[in-house]
């Protein structure tokens, strides 16, 4: 960054920057590999009949030499040079996923608030992950790299960004894991490691395909958040990452039915009205209702579904679920395993 542009941005930097800012996959390709790591919340930290779902094969290769530079096509069709990625402010999780997949970890300078990674949190700096985010409080941080994964959220940042120096790269959300998982490592000079990782990814996901197609029922499920809507409680609806597990995996997305868009607020009748028969939860979704007692509290007539008379509730990784990334293949095997298990429980019980 120029003397002239940090003495421009001073009085706005720390302001603007905070405030407004089982079956088993198949062998992987090449030097790429899952590796296997332990579950974040284990079944005996979770209330009588609830469950954790979790895969554990994370795909990975070891860190290597970055081809850099790189010129490569943003999302939002603009040619971008990438020379540098040591001070890379990331948009969201699922490119940090990515980092950490290819060894980059310490290369995650800066990282929204609400990261549910540990690469994320432990990130130098953070900003505010919202759409009020500012031009000014992005590059007081005095990132090399900039990279995006909403054109929605990011794609107003990107070009005052540009014009002021920041190399900007957005690799949109709304598109499939292997696809995303190639363009993030090609932006990082791992092009040959991206395919392999993509390869591995794509391999978990029609595994999971594989396991779900060997039940005819589907399982009802509704998948609860704490955060989805402004910070109020709300239901995952069919554009969500969550969503997509969760038919990957075999089950019924009760979001879809009831027309929920992104993260929407369900009330109480319509809640009761879909019928679920799983409740699915991510990990820090259930931190932040207060664990159990705090999830009855924001949804009582869940207590009045199949799922809620069951006390069957799911509880998953924020990785695996709502982050659409390199854990995704792997956290919806394990949903797949899981929603076959209660397909057949559903089908033996009396009066099925």
């Amino acid at each position: 960054m120029s003397d002239r542009r940090v003495r421009a941005l001073l009085p706005l930097a720390f302001a603007c920057a905070l405030a407004a800012c089982a079956p088993s996959t198949p062998a992987p390709a090449d030097d790429a590999r899952a590796d296997t790591a332990p579950a974040q919340t284990s079944d005996a930290a979770l209330p009588d009949g609830w469950q954790h779902v979790a895969g554990t094969d994370i795909p990975r290769v070891d860190r290597s030499q970055q081809d850099l530079p790189v010129t490569v096509r943003s999302d939002d069709g603009v040619e971008v040079t990438v020379t540098d990625t040591a001070r890379t402010i990331v948009g969201n999780d699922d490119i940090v996923m990515v980092m950490d997949a290819l060894g980059l970890s310490d290369q995650v300078f800066a990282a929204p608030t609400n990261a549910v990674t540990q690469t994320g949190r432990d990130a130098q700096h953070h900003f505010l992950f919202n759409r009020t985010t500012g031009v000014e409080g992005i590059l007081s941080l005095d990132g090399t790299l900039f990279v995006g994964n909403s054109l929605r959220r990011h794609g107003k940042l990107a070009q005052p960004l540009r014009d002021a120096g920041l190399a900007l790269v957005i690799v949109d959300e709304l598109q499939p894991i292997p696809e995303k998982v190639r363009k993030l490592a090609t932006v990082f000079g791992h092009a040959d490691e991206g395919e392999q990782l993509a390869t591995l990814v794509q391999q978990q996901l029609d595994e999971a395909a594989r396991i779900a197609g060997s039940h005819a029922r589907k399982p009802r499920v509704i998948h609860i958040s704490a955060t989805g809507g402004g910070g109020s409680p709300t239901v995952g609806g069919a554009d969500t990452a969550a969503a997509g597990v969760i038919r990957l995996a075999g089950g019924i997305n009760v979001g879809d039915e009831a027309k929920v868009a992104n993260y929407s607020q369900l009330s109480n009748e319509g809640i009761v009205a879909v019928e679920p028969e799983v409740i699915l939860v991510s990990e820090d979704d259930l931190r932040v209702f207060g664990g159990a007692d705090g999830l009855w509290k924001a949804y009582p007539s869940l207590r009045q579904t199949p799922a809620g008379l069951a006390d069957r509730v799911w509880v998953m990784p924020d990785t695996q679920l709502k982050v659409s990334s390199i854990g995704g293949g792997t956290g919806a095997i394990a949903l797949a395993q899981a929603l076959a298990t209660l397909a057949a429980e559903l089908d033996a019980a009396p009066g099925a």
